[in-house]
This record gives structure tokens, C-alpha cells and sequence, in this order.
């Protein structure tokens, strides 16, 4: 909420003869405060008439008093308005806030007036109700993502795998039967590439859902991520976790959430930046977890990345904010030509009841 209407509600709070007035429903505050501006413009004009009848300027006076009576009728409409509505238009005005992308922000109560009170309790209800179907939401993407990864990831490697692996055995058979030269130097290119293609199959594999996340847990599937990723690449990774001590693991989630970006982070590195060095800064706190991923890299301008269509970025951009969003998360990426990259991650915790890992207490690198 903004100051005034921390202000108003001070004061409202603070006063005692605003309070049993405040207290009324909207509809009798309005009648009761217009018939009592009623009430006295009616006796003011009365005694005013009867005062008049002997007076030299009486219809002067007369339209003196109705246009002084207009006025002030208006202005204490407008100031009793103003009172009795105020609450439900700082409503609105958290409405539109929230409409505009505010989302965690919510109705304050006053207090006072029981009717606003309901309406702000139902509509603060609304938008938990709202946050917690979203994370539902997010939970079943992000499942049914994972899901399709392993899936393709099995067939990857239990059936082209396999038959990649027939193919050579069966390359390496015909090999020893060709007695001419030329064919067994074609066989033997044929026997390479083959070889490029299985590696380059189970590489796809496992980088579409690597058995150590399910099995081990975000940090052991991240170094071992950081370890080949190295040897493929020849970029140096520093890779540091603090803050993650002997407790319950990360819902899958958000482990899943997080190996991705920094999957992502890295594989744009490589791609794009030109990078010698990165630097990968894991750190787990009381109520969130946040990653920084930075790059010695060209870097880029981001204001023209972001102004492109999503089809255009070709920087996995929109994949890592979409990830956080859905876990209600924030993610931001700073950069500038010639400056390098920085992704910056941060994620509240939800933590999965029965999924326990021992984690590492101290500062981890690799």
C-alpha cells in the first residue's frame, strides 16, 4: 500500500469520532451524512426566508443563500464521499497493481469498516487461491516436461543407441572380410563416424535428463554437469554451493528448475559468449535459493535481445524466466558488450517432505 493510505488508516485508527462513523455500511454513511446537509439547508433556507420577508434585498439574498448552500453541499458531499469510499478506492488501486503485474501485493484491512474489510478479505483469498492453482500449474509443466525428457532420453539410449552399437559390430564383421584397401579405409570412416554419432547420442541423452539428479540430487548432478562441460568446451568453471547443509532436499521442482538454467547459462555461453571463464554461485538460505551464473564473455545488449521476438532471441532467455515465474521465482540477466553476462536466479524454497539428501555443510568447489 502507498502512504497515503497508510496515513488514512492511522488516522482513521487514531481517531475516535471517525471510528463509529466509519463502522456504518457505505449505503447509510451516504444517507445518514446527506440527510443531515438536508436537515440543515432546510432550516438554514426556513429561518432565512422568514428573516427576508421585511428586507429590502430579499431576492438578492435569496440567491446568495441557495448559491452558498449549493456549494457548500457539494463540497461536503465530496469530502463524506471521499471518507466513506476511500477504502474500497485503495482497493481498486491494489486491483490494478496487481493487474499489472504485482502479484504478490495484497488488500491491507482498516479495521474499521466491516463491508471494505470483506471485500479486501475475499479478493486477498482470491489471489492466494490464484497463487496456489499457479504453482499446481507449474508443478504438472514442469512434470510433464521431465517426464517427456526421460522418456526420449530411454529411447535415445536404449534403442538408437542399440542399434548404432549392432551397426558397428556389424561395420567391424564386414572390416575383416574386405580384402582391397579402398573399401576397408570407406568401412573404417564409416566405423568413425558411427562412433561420433553413438557419443553424440548419449551425450544428448544425458543432458536431456541426467540420472543423477533423480538419483543424487541438484549439487552432485551440477559437478558432474560442471566436469563435462569443461572437457567439451575447454572453459574453466568455478562452481560454489554454500548454505546447503545435512537437511531435506529441494522439492524436485525446483532442483529441476535450477539445473536448467544454469544447463542453459552455460550452454549460451558457449554458443555465444566467447567466454575463458565462468563462475557458477549456489547459495541456499533460510526461506529462498538463488543462483549467479557469470561470464568473462563479449556479453550483449540486452534491451535489444529482449525487444526481439521469442523465436529470435537464440538465448534461452525466455525458457530460464519462465522457469522461475512458474515457481515464483525471479530471474534477471545483466550484461553489456565487451563486460561479460551475469544470470541471476533466486527462487522461494518449497521443500519436499520425504525427500531427504546429505548435503554438503561447507563451501563446495570444483
Amino acid at each position: 500500500m502507498n502512504n497515503s493510505s497508510i496515513k488514512y488508516e492511522e488516522v482513521v485508527q487514531n481517531n475516535k469520532l471517525l471510528r463509529p462513523f466509519l463502522g456504518i455500511p457505505v449505503f447509510y454513511k451516504v444517507l445518514l451524512a446527506n440527510s443531515i446537509i438536508i436537515f440543515v439547508g432546510a432550516s438554514g433556507g426556513t429561518w432565512l426566508a422568514s428573516q427576508l420577508n421585511s428586507a429590502t434585498y430579499a431576492p438578492i439574498s435569496l440567491i446568495v443563500f441557495v448559491t452558498i448552500g449549493w456549494l457548500v453541499s457539494v463540497i461536503l458531499n465530496f469530502v463524506v464521499l471521499q471518507i466513506a469510499f476511500r477504502p474500497l478506492m485503495d482497493l481498486g488501486k491494489v486491483m490494478k497493481r496487481v493487474q499489472n503485474g504485482e502479484h504478490t501485493l495484497r488488500a491491507s484491512l482498516t479495521r474499521v469498516d466491516p463491508e471494505a474489510d470483506q471485500l479486501a478479505s475475499t479478493f486477498n483469498m482470491m489471489l492466494e487461491a490464484i497463487d496456489e492453482a499457479n504453482r499446481v500449474r507449474a508443478s504438472q509443466i514442469i512434470k510433464a516436461q521431465e517426464q517427456e525428457r526421460k522418456r526420449i532420453a530411454r529411447e535415445l539410449h536404449d534403442e538408437t543407441s542399440q542399434v548404432l552399437t549392432s551397426l558397428l559390430i556389424s561395420l567391424a564383421v564386414l572390416e575383416e572380410s574386405i580384402t582391397t584397401q579402398e573399401a576397408r579405409d570407406r568401412i573404417t570412416e564409416t566405423r568413425r563416424l558411427a562412433h561420433q554419432t553413438l557419443r553424440a547420442i548419449r551425450n544428448l541423452s544425458i543432458d536431456l535428463r541426467p540420472s543423477a539428479l533423480d538419483d543424487l540430487g541438484l549439487l552432485p548432478a551440477l559437478r558432474w554437469y560442471v566436469k563435462e562441460y569443461q572437457q567439451k568446451t575447454n572453459i574453466e568453471v568455478e562452481f560454489h554451493a554454500t548454505g546447503f547443509k545435512d537437511r531435506e532436499r529441494l522439492s524436485p521442482e525446483m532442483e529441476t528448475a535450477l539445473y536448467r538454467v544454469v544447463q542453459e547459462s552455460l550452454t549460451n555461453v558457449a554458443k555465444h559468449a566467447q567466454a575463458h571463464k565462468v563462475t557458477i554461485l549456489l547459495k541456499e538460505e533460510a526461506d529462498a535459493v538463488s543462483a549467479t551464473i557469470t561470464d568473462d564473455g563479449r556479453g550483449f545488449d540486452v534491451e535489444e535481445i529482449q525487444k526481439m521476438g521469442d523465436q529470435d532471441r537464440g538465448l534461452g532467455l525466455v525458457g530460464m524466466q519462465e522457469r522461475a515465474l512458474l515457481l515464483d521465482g525471479t530471474a534477471t540477466i545483466e550484461s553489456e558488450r565487451g563486460h561479460g553476462t551475469v544470470v541471476k536466479v533466486h527462487m522461494p524454497v518449497h521443500l519436499a517432505p520425504f525427500h531427504k539428501e546429505k548435503r554438503i555443510s561447507t563451501e563446495l568447489v570444483v
